[in-house]
């Protein structure tokens, strides 16, 4: 394994390590407030639901108006028809960085025949919760995320993480150096699994 891969492994590993308590700053999807500082950090590994493998990609984002690149099964197709999802306040990222994601989470979930709904909203079937943090390295910078789902009664179900890689934008680090399209790469890639989830044997 090569030394970067060693590194990249070594801290997705510390900072799904660390406590979600610490990130500060928070984009809620049905409306935008002003981040209350700057601290990111990815939650703890709990609970006894499925983990996804962490996945690096590096392909820009596909455009708001890309159709699902495959259709739903009937399976699938069933539960999306039932589900109803809300979107926690993000965690980890930039109010920049998570306009874009936001955005093209409903974009996505649009077009793939989910129903979100805002976060007062009682009927919910699920809530998707975000945690984002960066590294840079070099001339790129890797987004790194995990999607916990869960219940209206809070309990975990399942979980989505993965990074995605892309050439840094401007002169900084961090967050401003992620370009919108990384973003919306991430979006369009968790609604994605999210459906396919659902018609899987584990989302019951």
């Amino acid at each position: 394994m090569r030394r970067s891969q060693v590194t990249t492994v070594s801290l997705l590993a510390a900072l799904a390590l660390a406590a979600c308590t610490n990130a500060k700053d928070v984009l809620d999807p049905s409306a935008v407030k002003p981040p209350a500082g700057s601290a990111q950090a990815l939650p703890a590994t709990q609970g006894t639901s499925a983990t996804a493998s962490p996945t690096t990609t590096t392909a820009p984002a596909p455009t708001a108006t890309a159709a699902a690149s495959t259709p739903a099964t009937p399976a699938q197709a069933a539960a999306i028809a039932k589900t109803r999802l809300q979107v926690a306040p993000i965690v980890g990222a930039s109010v920049e960085a998570a306009a874009p994601l936001t955005a093209e989470l409903q974009t996505r979930a649009r077009q793939r025949g989910v129903t979100l709904v805002g976060s007062t909203d009682q009927t919910a079937t699920h809530v998707l919760k975000g945690y984002f943090s960066t590294m840079s390295e070099g001339k790129d910078t890797t987004v790194i995320y995990v999607w916990d789902i869960y219940d209206p009664s809070g309990n975990r179900l399942h979980r989505i993480n993965g990074q995605q890689k892309a050439v840094s934008v401007g002169s900084g680090e961090g967050w401003p150096a992620v370009a919108p399209a990384t973003m919306q790469a991430i979006a369009d890639q968790t609604i994605d699994q999210f459906t396919a989830w659902l018609g899987s044997d584990g989302a019951g």
